[in-house]
C-alpha cells in the first residue's frame, strides 16, 4: 500500500528528473501523469497509484513548494470533475486509456451535453434521440464496435462547448419505457459533422454558455459508457461528482470570493462600518467552515461514487457566493456598481478572482442554477440525507412517449 513517505519519494524523483525551472509546463504535466501523481487514488497506468484519495494533498504540497506547474481546473473542470470519474467507473479499458491522460493534462477540453430546453430541472424528460444504425459508418477516427448511433436533438446551457473537443452526452434510446429507463450515455466528438454550437449571452455580457444542436451526428458504439438504457445510472455518477467539484473545490484559506472582500476591508479602512464588519465576520467564518467541510468531504469519497452530501455543499457554495458578492458591492458603494466591459466575449473559463466586483456580483447569480438548481438540490438533501418523504410523482411508470410535453 502506497503511503505518504512513498509518495514524497516518488514526487521528489519526478522533480529531480523534470526540474520545473527547465521543463515546459505540458511536458511536466505529462511526466506527472505517467508517474502516477496526477490523481493518486486512480489505478496505476491511469495517472494514479491506487493510493488513498486523502494522500493527494501530500503530492500537491511537495509540488507547490517546488514551484511546479499544475493543470487549470477552471478551464478543464468538466473533464476533471465530471467526465473522468464517470469514465473511470463505467468506461472500458480502451476508453480509460484513450481519454484520461489528455483530459487531465488539458490537451483536450470537455463539455456536458445534458440539459435541454424542455429538460432542465427534470433532466430525465430529455428528448434528444439516439437511434442505432448497425450498418452505418462513422467518420470518427476511433475503431467501431457494434455499429453507430445517429443522434438528433438540442442541448442548452453547455459551458465551454465552443472550446471543447469532447462531450459527455445523454440521449433517449428507447421512448417506449419510463423516462429514467430509456436513456443511454455517450462520448460525443464535438468536431464531428452535425454538431453546431451557438453562444448564449449572459447577464455579464459574455457567452461562456452555449446551445448545441445535434443533427444526424454519428457516434460509434465504442463511445458508449455503460449499458444501453442504463444512462440515467451513469449520469448520476456525473451529477454527484459535478456537485462535489463545484461546491467542494480545493481552495486555500480566503480563497474564493471572500478573499477580495477581506482584502478590500484591510486596505481601505474608510469604507468600514460596524454593520458591514459584523456581516463580513459572519461570512468569513462560514466560508472557512465550507472550505474545511469540502476538504473532509473529498477525503471521505469513494472513488467515483460521491453521495448526496455534495448537493449540500453545492447549495452552500451558491448561497455564500451570492451573499459575499452582494456584501462586496455594498462595501464599495457607488464604485461597486461599476462594470468593466459589456463586450461580447467567449471565455474558456470562469475567473472570479481576476475580475471586478460588478462581474462577481452578476456572475454569482448563476451559481444557484448551474450544476443543479437550488430547488432540485434541496429535494435531494431532504430525501437522501434527512430521510424525508419524496414529492408525489405521477409519471414514474409512464412511457416517455406518453408524457405530456
Amino acid at each position: 500500500m502506497t503511503d505518504a513517505a512513498e509518495l514524497r519519494r516518488r514526487t521528489q524523483e519526478l522533480l529531480a528528473a523534470h526540474p520545473p525551472a527547465s521543463t515546459g509546463r505540458v511536458d511536466f504535466l505529462r511526466a506527472r501523469f505517467d508517474a502516477g501523481l496526477a490523481w493518486v487514488h486512480y489505478p496505476e497506468g491511469l495517472g494514479g497509484l491506487g493510493a488513498a484519495r486523502s494522500l493527494q494533498a501530500v503530492v500537491d504540497a511537495e509540488l507547490e513548494d517546488a514551484g511546479a506547474p499544475d493543470n487549470d481546473p477552471r478551464r478543464i473542470g468538466i473533464g476533471l470533475g465530471m467526465a473522468a470519474p464517470t469514465i473511470l467507473r463505467f468506461g472500458t479499458d480502451e476508453q480509460k486509456r484513450r481519454f484520461l491522460r489528455p483530459l487531465w493534462i488539458g490537451d483536450e477540453v470537455w463539455c456536458q451535453l445534458f440539459s435541454e430546453p424542455g429538460a432542465g430541472s427534470d433532466l430525465a424528460a430529455l428528448g434528444t434521440r439516439a437511434v442505432r444504425d448497425e450498418g452505418g459508418t462513422s467518420r470518427s477516427s476511433e475503431a467501431e464496435s457494434g455499429g453507430t448511433w445517429v443522434v438528433d436533438g438540442q442541448k442548452v446551457w453547455t459551458s465551454g462547448a465552443h472550446a471543447a473537443r469532447w462531450a459527455i452526452l445523454i440521449a433517449r434510446t428507447d421512448p417506449d419505457v419510463p423516462k429514467h429507463r430509456g436513456i443511454t450515455y455517450f462520448v460525443c466528438d464535438m468536431t464531428d459533422p452535425g454538431v453546431e454550437v451557438r453562444p448564449l449571452r449572459q447577464i455579464t455580457g459574455e457567452a461562456e454558455f452555449n446551445e448545441v444542436f445535434l443533427t444526424g451526428v454519428r457516434i460509434p458504439d465504442a463511445h458508449r459508457l455503460g449499458e444501453v438504457g442504463d444512462g440515467w445510472k451513469v449520469a448520476q455518477t456525473t451529477l454527484m461528482n459535478e456537485r462535489v467539484s463545484i461546491g467542494g473545490a480545493r481552495i486555500p484559506r480566503e480563497g474564493g470570493l471572500i478573499g477580495p472582500v477581506a482584502a478590500t476591508w484591510r486596505e481601505r479602512p474608510e469604507l468600514r462600518t460596524h454593520d458591514l464588519h459584523q456581516r463580513l465576520l459572519k461570512l468569513w467564518v462560514e466560508a472557512e467552515v465550507a472550505r474545511l467541510t469540502g476538504e473532509r468531504l473529498r477525503q471521505q469519497l469513494v472513488v467515483g461514487q460521491p453521495g448526496p452530501e455534495g448537493s449540500g455543499m453545492k447549495l452552500g457554495f451558491a448561497r455564500l457566493n451570492q451573499e459575499i458578492s452582494g456584501l462586496e458591492v455594498e462595501l464599495l458603494g457607488e464604485e461597486g456598481l461599476l462594470y468593466e466591459d459589456w463586450t461580447m466575449r467567449r471565455p474558456e473559463k470562469v475567473d472570479f478572482a481576476g475580475r471586478d466586483a460588478g462581474y462577481r456580483y452578476l456572475r454569482a447569480k448563476g451559481n444557484s442554477i448551474e450544476g443543479g438548481t437550488n430547488e432540485v438540490l434541496l429535494n435531494i438533501v431532504a430525501e437522501r440525507v434527512l430521510g424525508l418523504p419524496s414529492e408525489p410523482r405521477t409519471d414514474k411508470d409512464v412511457a416517455w412517449k406518453d408524457l405530456a410535453r
